[in-house]
């Protein structure tokens, strides 16, 4: 049997307690008679994920479920195989339900053939459907659900007392999850969620990359400030609202104003 490296009362992270970088952000919820995971990462990562919940002590029967918290394959392409191995349900929000159940690899984001990327997507039955205002019981812990979307449609966050399970959201750095048109990104949606954070109450932040931090209103402001100004911006193509250059460009064309003159 090894340690329990608790972060905080009930929530352990599986890259911490691996000690080493497994991938995305996996957290375990131990409620005492029963424990979730938040989760599961890549394919290649699930036994050895399985084996430390063993090692700390966790009867693998007792695993209420396993959530997704959006359908980008990074977070989980190992869902069949943790799922079959757990003998436990999944959990998702209804906007990442098609993407995960039909192994769609554009919508996941598995595929970027200009990269050379290819993953292998397994479908995997979505049991249960989370939605914005139900609360979650596993045990004597309970998370509400939270609906974010604009990383993604199907981004899912979870608050649990002064902590918030942040998903692809929002980074230490003031980074976001990667905005793309493929997975369904809307900036608008991103900055409507970010403005939600930003506006709570939480004491700390639990993304699903890198380490969790106290939420701190200038990290979180610097990411929308940013994000507002992508809203109008030829960089983001499809995801971009509008594009104020274009506008203008037209009105002088339609007026006949020639350049330099």
């Amino acid at each position: 049997m090894i340690r329990r490296k608790y972060l905080f009362p009930n929530v352990i992270e599986m890259n911490y307690q691996a000690g080493r970088r497994l991938g995305v952000n996996v957290y375990l919820i131990d409620g005492g008679s029963e424990f979730l995971l938040i989760d599961i990462g890549f394919e290649d990562t699930v036994d050895e994920i399985i084996e430390l919940i063993r090692q700390m002590d966790f009867s693998l029967s007792k695993c209420k479920m396993i959530i997704a918290t959006h359908a980008d394959a990074d977070h989980i392409q190992g869902l069949k195989r943790a799922k079959d191995r757990l003998k436990t349900s999944v959990a998702a929000h209804p906007k990442s339900v098609k993407p995960l159940e039909k192994a769609d690899a554009i919508e996941t984001y598995a595929k970027i053939t200009a990269q050379g990327i290819d993953l292998p997507m397994v479908p995997v039955k979505i049991d249960l459907r989370l939605n914005e205002g139900d609360t979650i019981e596993v045990g004597d812990v309970k998370l509400d659900v939270w609906h974010t979307p604009g990383h993604t449609p199907g981004q899912l966050s979870f608050k649990m007392r002064d902590l918030l399970f942040s998903g692809d959201n929002i980074y230490k750095d003031s980074c976001v999850g990667v905005i793309d048109a493929h997975h369904g990104s809307h900036l608008g949606d991103f900055v409507k969620s970010l403005s939600r954070i930003l506006g709570d109450d939480s004491k700390y932040l639990l993304p699903s990359h890198g380490p969790v931090f106290p939420r701190e209103a200038q990290i979180i402001q610097k990411a929308i400030d940013r994000l507002s100004g992508y809203m109008h911006m030829a960089d983001f193509g499809t995801c971009a609202t509008d594009w104020p250059l274009m506008e203008e460009w037209e009105a002088d064309v339609i007026a006949g104003r020639l350049p330099f003159s």
